[in-house]
């Protein structure tokens, strides 16, 4: 039996976010003309340069697979996009590539996945990442395909249920009904994460990991390299912005909870991530950013599909060894803010704790569906350096129910 190799992250980067919006749109983002093959492409390209830079002894021929979270795999985001986007970046032949779906966890199932094969020894050089051009495809415009067509579509009464009849907005409105949550509850978690994030952009964090992304389009050319999505006003008038959000309208209940203002964002966006074994970094000489020190999934109910990472993140810290109170970085994917109270309350963190996502989350920054998880991997990894943080632990919710959390340490 081989002994279990350790896993570093070497590096974690990721495009600028865009708004979503169509042409013809009258609000139209700044990544909804590109192509989301090139835009992944560009990433990866960035990633790997970033590391040629740190050690010219690196060699793209080692790279043993390229792993790519992605919802929508239709369009553009089809046919295998982890491996098209892998040779449209110029990786070598040799490196494979195929593509994750595990809804919203799909981008650190990916990660996960690089993980376990280094682990056993199937390669020492793993690239992973995500993407997500949501201007292009609604969520389950994949299966939907079918459902026009009169194909017979089959899923289980309880994912069809939660996955196609009953929206995520709806479910998160039944947990906040079923804990007792108030709207302002809501509201001010999506200020804070805004504030949060308008404070990392300030201070340059985001720029350290943004790589820039220039395309042309109608033979007009864009250059992106920084995200469009903050509203400044969260912070230079936070009493304002707070009215402003209480005002909004909640779309999935009549005189709800759930509002744009406590929901995340609808974007587009791709992260990169570079994973080896820690005797591979040391002989490169590339200082690692972390190692990864535990991974679980999990699965719950269909309806309301949000808490199965309660489930999953005591799962991984168990196998870590750790507790909550041992992380200096609780990172939870804020797809709507009324399950991430109930983390913290399920968990034994205070709902405000100052590490739940100390440099913003997808209320503020967007949740493009299959990069999110490695987008916010990276936001973890980096600032538990910048901070000198040991040790972070991340949770991703996903439709259907299904949940995943993976634990980093810093070495």
């Amino acid at each position: 039996m081989k002994n279990l190799k350790e896993v570093v992250v070497v590096d974690a980067v990721r495009s600028a976010i865009g708004k979503s919006g169509r042409k013809g749109m009258e609000k139209r983002g700044q990544l909804c003309q590109a192509s989301a093959q090139d835009l992944l492409a560009n990433t990866l390209r960035g990633l790997l340069q970033r590391v040629h830079a740190r050690s010219p002894k690196f060699d793209e021929k080692e790279i043993e697979n390229v792993i790519i979270g992605c919802l929508s795999q239709i369009g553009e985001q089809g046919a295998n996009i982890g491996r098209i986007a892998s040779l449209l970046a110029g990786i070598p032949n040799e490196a494979a590539g195929c593509t994750v779906n595990q809804y919203c966890n799909a981008g650190l199932k990916a990660i996960n996945i690089a993980t376990h094969e280094i682990m056993v020894g199937e390669g020492d050089i793993m690239v992973c990442g995500g993407v997500e051009i949501m201007s292009h495809y609604n969520m389950m415009s994949d299966i939907q395909v079918a459902i026009d067509a009169n194909y017979p579509v089959r899923l289980s009464s309880r994912l069809a249920e939660g996955g196609l009849s009953v929206p995520q907005g709806m479910c998160a409105e039944m947990i906040s009904a079923d804990q007792g949550h108030t709207r302002e509850d809501l509201e001010r978690f999506g200020m804070w994460s805004m504030q949060k994030a308008i404070e990392a952009e300030g201070k340059g964090w985001y720029a350290d990991h943004i790589i820039p992304f220039e395309f042309t389009w109608e033979e007009v050319a864009y250059k992106v390299e920084k995200d469009e999505v903050l509203r400044k006003k969260a912070v230079e008038d936070p009493q304002g912005y707070l009215q402003d959000l209480m005002a909004l309208s909640t779309p999935f209940k009549e005189n709800g909870l759930v509002s744009a203002g406590n929901s995340s964002q609808i974007v587009d966006g791709a992260a990169a991530v570079l994973l080896m074994s820690a005797d591979k970094a040391e002989a490169l000489g590339l200082e690692p950013l972390c190692r990864i020190a535990a991974c679980a999934v999990a699965g719950g109910e269909p309806v309301p599909m949000l808490l199965a990472p309660i489930l999953a993140v005591r799962k991984a810290l168990k196998r870590a060894g750790k507790t909550i109170n041992d992380m200096d970085i609780i990172e939870p994917n804020e797809a709507f803010a009324s399950p991430l109270l109930q983390f913290a309350d399920e968990l034994g963190y205070d709902r405000f704790d100052p590490r739940i996502n100390p440099t913003g989350g997808a209320i503020a920054l967007g949740h493009p569906i299959g990069a999110s998880g490695v987008i916010y991997f990276g936001e973890m990894v980096h600032h538990l350096k910048r901070t000198g943080g040991k040790a972070g632990v991340q949770m991703v919710c996903g439709g259907g129910g299904v949940g995943i959390s993976t634990v980093v340490e810093r070495v």
